[in-house]
């Protein structure tokens, strides 16, 4: 063998081998433990070292490929277990030099990118080399490798960064592991200038570069998230290390003195050194300013490495002797900031805004870093060094007032820091800085009002308030309309005249024509006045009332004249100024531009008016010429408004449109909103379309929806509050995309489906934004408008769904965000479901045409064949989905990422589903089955984020099911395929649901998926969608899914799974719960498809008590029965006992043997279970208190039990249940609340006992009924006996009584009203108990009465209810328990007004006295004077005096009884009213109803009580009087004449 394998290295040697021969044999040799060659390992790696070397030597001519793969054998051989092993038993193996000055120059190519073959590959050979250190020592035995390994590193990194593909790691674990080594080389060496040499002059410039490029970056869910968490921060944290170390060496500290200290210069070169050749500071400097990246870049680098390099130096050098060598390298370093480079004239040309916050922010770090170190030292810079820090301040000082930047916060903070340094820094410039910083400035972002009020505060604490009130030099100030003076402007001119309004607007155009515009060139105060009269002028306009045909003619004719001079002499005048002034300059002076915005709004203005009163008013005529022919050539460019002012040629309206097109302001705004007439008075102007008119049209569009697509995409936005004016780059995204959701309806006929695919884009993504930690939230103000809350308004208004195009295009951005969300996990194989789903090559809608949308037979038929191509992809999805679920592949989210599906999901349910095209819908269902089936949690187990998600899904795709399309899912899966899918899915992931068992949510959980299984098969049942073929499917496959396998049925399993077993009783529970109704449905009605689905539901009946008997024998020992099983075996019992009724059974021979047993009766198959539930159940009721999801599901059960007497005797079943349900009542602790829970199913369950029990046992439960309302119970403190009493006979006047019970209910009803009074007045002692006892005795007795009408024929029984309200107390209560009182003292009058009157009227003076002390009582607690409350409090009052109005009104209805009493009720009102003074809203509840009880007095009534009343109480009657007959009569008689 051995001979064999001897030749291999004459071979690789060899020029006639092969080269592909030659990398076979070294691959073998490598893994073989057969090949025999000496120093095989070594001579291996030296071979291909030397191959690679020679090769880009140029020695060798190899093909590419050929050189990739001895790279990949290469790093192979680097990273083999075997090399490791060879190495740990001590082996020497070594590499070549130049191998290392290969890899350096590959990366240095890279860097270039003039080749980026291999790169991948070599990076992974140099972390291999790096990783290994006897092979590491061809770089850390000569550093200038490792040097130009770091740099070309670094370089390489940086130009991944600046890259939009998303960052690897592979780069930079390479580069963190590379200055890990560099930093152990740094620190050995021994001579610091070669240190500082070697840093400066490979490795500073990238490694700042590199440190702005991470910190800058924008990291995106697509980046490596070890690079973006810890990668980045070692990286960043490398390079200050090394920085420190390279270039501020204690050893270097006296070359710096040298440099930056002049005066010790002399002394340096007495000494005879030679450090004067090294100026570290000239050097730092230099390359600082030497061009080493983007212009663009360069600036924004340089003021992000200033302080970090100052602080550096700091911390190397900073003592108290060196405080002036501190500062001389802070102006160094200051230096090379742009802004200390600017000239006088050029300084606004050189910097942007984002410039400007750059270079501030950097001046602000470099003053902290001043203050923190104490290096301005007052006293020390005036004697010793003539002030030289002081004068530097001043200066900077006066350049930042001289050139304020109120937009900036650091600005603020900047001069707030030159304060703290020394107060006279900034004195000789007090007044600018006052000016420029408070009073002129205009600050509405947050971060930047804060910094403003610091720099303001610092003021106030340093200098006298004297000085600060002092006014700035330029004492013009703009005039300022704020909201509210809008507001109240709006107000004025809605009660003027039009000739008065018309002054106003007659006064604002001279002053414009006079004083402002014939001065506004060059004078940007000029200009900001006209933009404020501007906003004055549009405010009138838009708020005056509009001309109709009812207006005078010499009205009309004024305003016509008035806004021909508007048009003529101020918007055309300002419209030739811009032309004549047009520039192509990309920053406008100041007055010009306040002149475009002024400009553009009132043109903007005057076109919305015009157009406005030409509608309106018939006799207005335009003063513009009409047109006959709005569309013209040159018109039909998009930017051309000659079409709106004939006056203007279109060259003017193309610079026009130019000069404001770079700024985000009203000239912007209005410039749209002139686009949109445009658009308006085309469609109204002509009645047929022409390509030109549609060309226009489109052009428009388009014009509006590009015009603000780059400051929607910035993202950075403030509230706006819908005045024109106000807006600013901030506020116009808002501004401009409430005007384009505004008018979507006219826009989208006319715009490209590229158009219509960025607004849904638009729509989503403003939906889905969160707020930002750190700042503050969103002004919830409803005056303004956000980008939020205007894409909110859009998806809830009903036009929304009607425009179909939008719509869809929602629909798909949707489903590719979520696809994109999936991307983001990094676990998706190619090609997921969704993928497919939201690929950008289909068209994935109908073909929706509009009258500008015309396709032409060949452009339809290929729709056509699109529109085929995409039912064949969703057909292809949804196999993809039930392949994925078959395979088990599922994708894991994160928490993050299940908040953001959450978030989707949230938008989805608020779609209109009905308004669907059957593709959509189609996509929808696809969509959700997917997130359903084809995803997972990797979250901890305890957390129900996951289960969230999928009860939304569940409810969305429940919701489906409701549309008018949702047929068309069945185009591309069967129904039991779905079924089958979402169960699969379910099982599979049910391991990780066994912590939150015990859990509400999952209760929650198994009804929303039980919702939605009922759902989809009534659907199937009812469209007929292969009934038969569906449910024997999905039957079948629950069938062969058993929980319980391998185990006997009933027996323990240690293996089993709770939660699938509960999901598999859902299914079948469900599939029970359906066909139950629809076979009796069908009862009597013999077909085959009857038959096959009887025998399904005794089958899915015994599978399911099989499973349910299985699942309680793997229950623990002792413990209560799940809470969810009782449900379903209450669906088992109705099934079976349909079973019964239909005769269904599984087979003809156990049809035969259970008739021959049973007599032809065949007994339910799981009775033995049904027993052990039933008596299980009453062992668990009484201890359920509290337990509301309980007793809702137990309740239900017990009704349907007691409906099958084979399973109980009769009577001990009803007596028993019903002694329970008392027990359960009568229990400690039971809230009101839970009885209003559970009261329906109570109130069943009641029913169910009263109908089947005998006349002997409902005798028996009444008397159980009797025994808890005895007063003992009160003595004995028994309160939760009476409570239960008084409840049972609540839930027992709510059941249908008929015959001898009813008969047997009333003859008790007096005993019972008697025990109940007796029961109120035992109540009424203890004041804790009037909430818990009281108040539901009160609604017992108006229940009994009510219903006791015409069967109560004692009036002496009626009226003891009266001696029972006297004993209620109204007063020193709780808000809540006294509204609650009220409401049941009332409703019992009431019921005894309008269902006994005649016992009403015999003793109407108790029932006038009882309803007086509700009237007194809502007059204490509504006076004014006294109400201190909460609107909360006040709202219960209010809702009494309304009962009290209500029960006047009723007894003003009763004219024949109460009219003698009219008087008295009057009186008494008024006397109460005489000692409060009510709150107005409860004062007008209470006269209201009082009015009514005035209509039944007389003259005489009257007359008597103007005489026998008190005088004070007297003047209080006139007064009510007077507005009874002013307010109430006089229009009540005047309706009377109307009525027939």
């Amino acid at each position: 063998m051995a001979a064999i394998y001897s030749g291999i290295h004459l071979k690789l040697k060899s020029g006639k081998t092969p080269w592909e021969d030659k990398l076979k044999l070294a691959h073998f040799a490598w893994i073989s433990n057969q090949c025999f060659l000496p120093n095989k390992e070594q001579v291996l790696l030296d071979w291909v070292s030397h191959t690679l070397v020679s090769y880009y030597n140029k020695k060798l001519d190899l093909a590419d490929e050929m050189v990739e793969k001895l790279w990949t054998y290469l790093d192979s051989i680097l990273h083999s277990k075997k090399l490791q092993n060879l190495l740990k038993d001590g082996k020497a193996i070594h590499l070549r030099f130049s191998i290392a000055q290969v890899i350096n120059e590959r990366l240095s190519e890279s860097c270039a990118q003039t080749n980026q073959r291999n790169v991948c590959t070599v990076l992974s050979c140099c972390r291999g080399i790096l990783s290994i250190p006897p092979l590491s020592v061809i770089y850390t035995a000569k550093s200038e490798l490792m040097v130009t390994l770091l740099s070309q590193l670094c370089w390489l990194a940086c130009q991944q960064l600046t890259l939009e593909d998303a960052v690897t790691s592979q780069l930079f674990v390479v580069l963190q592991l590379t200055f890990a080594q560099y930093l152990l080389i740094q620190r050995q060496q021994i001579n610091p200038n070669r240190v500082f040499g070697q840093a400066t002059s490979h490795l500073f410039q990238p490694c700042l570069l590199l440190r702005h490029l991470i910190l800058t970056r924008v990291w995106t869910q697509g980046d490596d998230g070890h690079v973006r968490q810890h990668l980045s921060r070692e990286i960043r944290n490398h390079i200050e290390t090394l920085l420190r170390a390279g270039i501020f060496q204690p050893e270097l500290l006296s070359s710096y003195k040298e440099e930056l200290l002049p005066e010790r210069k002399l002394q340096e070169k007495k000494k005879g050194t030679l450090k004067n050749l090294l100026m570290p500071a000239c050097t730092i400097q230099t390359k600082l300013d030497a061009s080493f990246c983007k212009p663009a870049l360069h600036g924004t680098v340089v003021a992000n490495s200033v302080p970090l390099l100052l602080k550096l130096f700091l911390d190397s050098y900073c003592k108290t002797e060196t405080h002036l060598l501190c500062f001389q390298m802070f102006t160094r370093l200051f230096g090379c900031l742009r802004i200390s480079h600017m000239q006088e004239d050029l300084w606004e040309d050189l910097l942007s805004p984002s410039d400007w916050s750059t270079e501030l922010l950097a001046v602000e770090q470099l003053l902290n870093l001043v203050l923190s170190n104490d290096i301005y030292n007052v006293a020390a810079d005036r004697i010793r060094h003539e002030e030289t820090q002081f004068k530097f301040y001043c200066k900077l000082a006066g350049t930042l007032v001289n050139r304020p930047q109120a937009s900036i916060p650091a600005w603020f903070r900047c001069l707030k820091a030159l304060i703290s340094l020394n107060h006279l820094i900034v004195e000789p410039d007090l007044d600018d800085l006052v000016a420029s910083a408070w009073i002129d400035a205009e600050v509405a972002e947050p971060r930047t009002k804060k910094a403003q009020e610091g720099l303001v505060n610092t003021m106030f604490q340093t200098y006298v308030l004297s000085v600060i009130c002092r006014p700035a030099a330029d004492e013009l100030r703009l005039p300022i309309l704020s909201a509210g003076l809008r507001a109240k402007l709006r107000e004025c001119l809605l009660e003027l005249s039009l000739n008065q309004v018309l002054d106003i607007l007659s006064l604002m155009l001279e002053k414009c024509q006079t004083l402002v515009i014939p001065d506004i060139k060059g004078d940007s105060d000029a200009a900001l006045k006209l933009l404020s009269l501007s906003s004055l002028l549009h405010s009138v306009l838009f708020s005056m009332k509009s001309l109709d045909n009812a207006t005078p003619l010499p009205v009309v004719h004024r305003t016509q004249s008035l806004l021909e001079m508007m048009q003529s002499r101020v918007i055309q005048t300002l419209l030739n100024l811009l032309r004549d002034h047009w520039t192509e300059e990309v920053e406008l002076e100041l007055w010009l531009e306040k002149v475009i915005d002024s400009a553009l709004l009132l043109a903007y203005t005057w076109v919305e008016v015009d157009t406005l009163f030409g509608i309106n008013c018939s006799k207005y005529v335009s003063p513009l010429v009409p047109t006959a022919n709005l569309v013209t050539n040159s018109a039909a460019e998009s930017w051309d408004l000659s079409t709106l002012f004939p006056c203007m040629d279109m060259r003017c309206w193309e610079r026009i449109v130019k000069l404001s097109s770079p700024f985000c302001s009203a000239s912007k705004y209005c410039l749209e909103l002139l686009m949109l007439q445009k658009i308006k008075k085309i469609l109204m102007q002509t009645r047929s379309q022409t390509e030109a008119t549609l060309q226009t049209l489109q052009r428009t569009a388009a014009f509006i929806l590009q015009s603000g697509r780059s400051s929607m995409n910035r993202g950075e936005t403030e509230s706006w509050n819908g005045d024109a004016a106000t807006i600013n780059t901030l506020t116009y995204p808002v501004a401009h995309w409430h005007l384009v959701a505004s008018n979507l309806t006219i826009l989208v006929p006319y715009l490209s489906l590229d158009d219509i695919a960025y607004v849904a884009d638009v729509l989503l993504r403003s939906l889905l934004v969160t707020q930002v930690p750190g700042l503050p939230a969103v002004n919830d103000d409803h005056s303004s408008l956000t980008v939020e809350k205007v894409s909110k308004s859009l998806l809830h208004s009903s036009f929304f769904p009607e425009i179909k195009l939008v719509h869809c295009a929602f629909i798909s951005r949707i489903i590719q965000q979520c696809a994109s969300m999936l991307c983001s996990t990094g676990q998706v194989v190619s090609p997921h479901p969704l993928h497919q789903l939201s690929a950008d090559n289909i068209w994935w809608h109908e073909v929706v045409l509009s009258p500008c949308r015309s396709l032409d037979e060949a452009h339809a038929q290929s729709k056509l064949s699109e529109g085929e191509l995409q039912w064949t992809v969703m057909k292809n999805v949804a196999q993809n989905i039930l392949s994925l679920v078959r395979a088990k592949s599922s994708v894991a989210l994160e928490e993050d990422q299940l908040k953001s599906f959450l978030g989707l999901l949230e938008v989805i349910s608020v779609l209109n589903l009905d308004s669907l095209f059957p593709s959509a819908h189609t996509q929808c269902f696809l969509l959700l089955l997917s997130l359903v089936a084809n995803t997972r949690a990797n979250i901890p187990s305890d957390n129900p984020l996951f289960l969230k998600f999928l009860m939304v899904c569940f409810h969305l795709l429940t919701s489906l099911q409701t549309g008018r399309n949702f047929n068309s899912a069945f185009k591309v899966l069967h129904a039991s395929d779905v079924l089958e899918a979402v169960m699969s899915s379910l099982f599979t992931v049910s391991k990780c649901f066994t912590y939150v068992l015990a859990a509400p949510i999952w209760v929650e959980f198994l009804h929303g998926i039980q919702t939605f299984l009922e759902s989809f098969l009534q659907v199937i049942i009812e469209r007929r969608q292969s009934l038969k073929l569906n449910l024997e499917n999905f039957m079948s496959f629950l069938t062969s899914w058993k929980s319980y396998t391998g185990t006997a049925k009933g027996e323990y399993s240690k293996d089993w799974n709770p939660a699938a077993g509960q999901l598999h009783l859902v299914a079948l529970t469900t599939l029970c719960h359906v066909l139950t109704p629809y076979l009796q449905q069908q009862h009597g009605m013999k077909s085959q498809t009857s038959e096959t689905l009887s025998a399904m539901l005794a089958q899915t009946v015994l599978q399911t008590g099989g499973a349910i008997q299985f699942c309680l024998a793997n229950n623990a020992k002792e413990q209560p029965l799940p809470l969810t099983f009782i449900p379903f075996v209450t669906t088992l019992l109705k099934a079976d006992l349909s079973c019964v009724g239909l005769g269904n059974i599984l087979s003809e021979e156990e049809e035969e043997k259970n008739s021959k047993d049973l007599g032809g009766h065949r007994e339910l198959f799981h009775a033995e279970l049904y027993r052990q539930f039933y008596c299980q159940i009453l062992r668990e009721l009484v201890s359920a208190r509290g337990h509301v999801q309980f007793l809702q599901s137990a309740f239900p059960f017990l009704t349907v039990f007691c409906l099958v007497p084979d399973l109980h005797s009769g009577q001990e079943t009803t007596i028993t249940v019903f002694h329970s349900i008392q027990k359960l009542l009568a229990g400690p602790g039971i809230p009101v609340q839970l009885t209003q829970d559970v009261e329906m199913q109570l109130i069943e369950l009641i029913t169910q006992l009263v109908e089947n029990c005998t006349i002997e046992e409902f005798y028996v439960v009444m008397r159980l009924v009797l025994q808890g309302l005895e007063v003992s119970s009160f003595w004995k403190h028994n309160f939760s006996e009476v409570l239960s009493a008084v409840t049972l006979i609540k839930l027992l006047l709510r059941c249908p009584l008929n015959g001898e019970k009813a008969k047997a209910f009333w003859f008790t009803s007096p005993q019972i009203i008697t025990a109940l009074v007796m029961q109120t007045r035992e109540a009424c002692q203890n004041q804790l108990l009037t909430p818990t006892v009281t108040v539901p005795i009160l609604d017992t007795v108006a229940t009994l009465l009510r219903q006791g009408e015409g069967i109560l024929s004692n009036p002496h029984h009626v009226t003891l209810a009266f001696s029972m309200l006297l004993t209620v107390p109204l007063d020193h209560l709780k808000t809540e328990e006294y509204g609650n009182i009220f409401l049941g003292i009332h409703e019992v009058l009431f019921s005894i007004l309008q269902c006994h009157p005649k016992v009403m009227l015999k003793a109407a003076p108790s029932f006038l006295n009882s309803f007086n002390r509700l009237v007194v009582s809502v007059m204490h607690e509504g006076r004014q004077k006294g109400y201190q409350g909460s609107a909360d409090e006040l709202g219960v009052v209010l809702k009494c005096a309304q009962l009290v109005e209500r029960m006047y009104s009723h007894i003003a209805a009763k004219t024949e009884g109460f009219t003698v009493f009219s008087p008295f009720i009057v009186s008494q009102y008024v006397i109460e009213l005489q000692k409060v003074t009510l709150h107005p809203a409860v004062k007008k509840h209470l006269t209201e109803g009082l009015y009514h009880i005035l209509d039944l007095c007389t003259e005489r009534d009257i007359k008597f009580l103007n005489a026998l009343l008190p005088i004070g109480v007297r003047e209080v009657f006139k007064e009510l009087y007077n507005e009874y007959i002013h307010y109430h009569k006089d229009k009540h008689q005047g309706e009377e004449r109307y009525t027939a």
